[in-house]
């Protein structure tokens, strides 16, 4: 049985949220201890099109990718401190491939950092050794092709989404919504390039867009701990579940466990995708564009995990606006921040940490001018938490 938490959660402090916008913002956003949520500081910042953020909280940097760029023009990628009120300062500015959307830190075993990043339009993963210098050049550009396009038209080239890091800290993997396939790859322990080990391949049309690891704890009921991976598909509408095996060969091996469409009745109205999956506790959750499922706004889908690794759909709630691109849930697993890039606001949703369940609206607000459901470069693109 599902349990709410109640309307008003008090906040100790106020915490910082992290917004890019593609009005060519990135904006700080405080959440008080009165649950009002609002615009603190903005800064017109890292390129035309700032789309994604990752914070590295150890150092207090935050890195910004821009979309703008393809695979023949260049984007940019930007680093800065943040003071303990928000505040952004550039610590340095280079030019990277263009449109990326995603990206991911690592280190080697000698703890040197780098920051793995996700060209959508730019058909690329590039790699950078941090802290980034002005003007660094990538460690790596590892550029996508295809023969021939997909079955589905958003398969007209490569179209890398996410780079997710593996729990053992020794593997990349970049889901190819354009390929029909994640890519694989091996961190090398001293330098920290990335060696490509055998795909995931995924069926014709599916596209996967977003995943994620879950590694479960050692017991006297198990041998040894298990490794899933967990993705869900753009195109195809599919949540897919495998089991990961390392092997000797210094690579990865994947066994698909479950495939099922994570909407009630098990099907998605016409037009509608999922997009980001995140996971806490003993619940996964997804959001899904272009559903209306609380009229006129989206929705986020919650999964019930188990201790053997297996997810059954669980419940569907309003993502309170349109096209949920992007969402991040805190590290108490209380709180849920979604960015619905259409409407362009930032909805703050009570979870249950314990089942997951996601509760009342909390705050909600508007953040630069709304997008356009039609135009996937307009409108809100990342929300991240300061932590």
């Amino acid at each position: 049985m599902f349990r709410y938490f109640p309307f008003y959660i008090s906040l100790a402090a106020a915490i910082n949220l992290y917004a890019t916008h593609y009005d060519g913002n990135i904006y700080t956003l405080s959440l008080d201890s009165q649950n009002s949520l609002s615009i603190a500081s903005s800064l017109k910042t890292c390129g035309d099109a700032p789309s994604w953020l990752t914070f590295d909280s150890s150092t207090r940097t935050l890195y910004c990718s821009d979309h703008s760029g393809n695979s023949i023009i260049n984007g940019s990628l930007s680093s800065y401190s943040v003071d303990k009120d928000g505040r952004l300062t550039e610590l340095a500015k280079t030019s990277d491939v263009g449109a990326a959307v995603h990206s991911t830190l690592y280190e080697d075993k000698h703890g040197a950092n780098y920051l793995a990043i996700a060209h959508y339009g730019g058909s690329a993963l590039s790699t950078f050794t941090l802290p980034l210098s002005s003007d660094e050049e990538p460690l790596q550009v590892i550029r996508y092709q295809m023969s021939l396009p997909g079955i589905k038209p958003q398969q007209d080239a490569p179209h890398p989404h996410q780079a997710i890091l593996d729990p053992t800290g020794a593997f990349i993997l970049v889901p190819d919504l354009g390929t029909d396939q994640v890519r694989v790859y091996a961190i090398d322990p001293h330098s920290g390039r990335l060696n490509a080990c055998p795909s995931l391949n995924y069926t014709a049309g599916s596209g996967p867009r977003h995943g994620l690891f879950w590694k479960s704890k050692p017991s006297h009921l198990a041998q040894a701990p298990v490794t899933m991976l967990y993705t869900v598909s753009e195109l195809g509408g599919q949540f897919n579940a495998f089991f990961v095996s390392y092997l000797t060969s210094g690579c990865l091996a994947f066994r698909e466990t479950q495939s099922f469409v994570p909407y009630p009745g098990g099907q998605l109205p016409a037009g509608a995708t999922p997009a980001e999956l995140h996971m806490a506790g003993t619940s996964l959750h997804a959001s899904i564009r272009f559903d209306q499922g609380f009229t006129p706004n989206d929705s986020l889908a919650t999964l019930a995990h188990y201790p053997n690794g297996t997810v059954n759909f669980g419940q569907i709630t309003s993502s309170y606006g349109t096209v949920p691109r992007t969402f991040v849930i805190n590290k108490n697993g209380t709180l849920v921040a979604i960015g619905d890039q259409a409407s362009s606001n930032v909805a703050i949703v009570t979870r249950d940490p314990r089942s997951g369940t996601l509760g009342n609206l909390i705050a909600n607000l508007r953040v630069g001018d709304s997008g356009q459901a039609s135009n996937s470069s307009t409108g809100l693109s990342s929300i991240i938490w300061e932590e």
